[in-house]
């Protein structure tokens, strides 16, 4: 479980987030959703690390993460997995050695323990036989599948996405979002996924937190969406003519 308390950060003379309260539950997909510019983005990387905030604290298992020391915060950093926009494999390195990579930066195994565990996370994710082939010899579907088996790698107790079905086909959307509620039931991971893409809201949201200028403006589950009261939320649920037409035929 990670929790944020009262986190606030700016840039400058800029306030980015205010007195941020929320609780991401482990063994679930929490969504962070919010207008382009509303301050998701900051926050996640003040969880991971990335920024350190002026107020507040981010507590992992009830720990402050930043006020740990250096060994401390590597050590949970070593338990986060990622998954980035675009999937961000490295073009030189092929489908293998992508997933490797962390065992080679953090694991102490032998090269074939390291082969075999990374064996196990592609086919996890449904790649085989691709193990020679580089990324741009892959869908992008498949991309942002090894982009998983790399997160999944370390056994991380937390996994971070950032917009995992960005440029995809609603069909290989359907398939990461399936394959990200899987593992995370699997493993029992603190999912957090940073998303825009309103199907993947309403098939995998269990704990989602709608960001709008830098505030928490609203948290539930994806059942109680349809039925909220909040101006500003359902200004930017009921955006895409999908959503419009959920709305009417529940006749909310």
């Amino acid at each position: 479980m990670i929790e944020v308390v009262g986190v606030s950060k700016r840039f400058g003379d800029t306030q980015v987030l205010t007195d941020i309260n929320a609780v991401f539950q482990r063994g679930k997909v929490n969504q962070i959703i919010g207008k382009s510019g509303s301050g998701k983005s900051v926050l996640a990387k003040c969880i991971v690390g990335l920024h350190r905030p002026e107020e507040g604290r981010v507590l992992y298992e009830g720990r402050s993460f930043h006020e740990m020391s250096d060994d401390e915060k590597r050590s949970v950093r070593q338990e986060i997995g990622m998954l980035f926009q675009g999937a961000a494999l490295f073009d030189s390195l092929t489908v293998l050695e992508n997933v490797m990579f962390p065992l080679r930066m953090f694991a102490s195994m032998s090269k074939s323990e390291m082969e075999d565990r990374a064996h196990v996370c592609l086919k996890r994710v449904n790649i085989v036989d691709k193990d020679r082939l580089f990324p741009a010899e892959l869908s992008g579907g498949m991309q942002k599948r090894v982009g998983i088996a790399r997160a999944i790698a370390m056994n991380p107790k937390y996994l971070f996405c950032d917009e995992p079905n960005s440029g995809l086909d609603p069909q290989t959307s359907i398939v990461i979002d399936d394959l990200i509620k899987e593992i995370t039931e699997e493993f029992g991971t603190t999912t957090i996924v940073i998303t825009h893409d309103m199907n993947s809201v309403m098939e995998t949201g269990e704990n989602i937190l709608f960001i709008h200028k830098g505030r928490k403006w609203w948290q539930g589950g994806r059942e109680d969406l349809l039925t909220s009261d909040n101006k500003e939320l359902n200004e930017f649920i009921f955006a895409s003519s999908l959503m419009r037409q959920v709305k009417k035929a529940l006749g909310h």
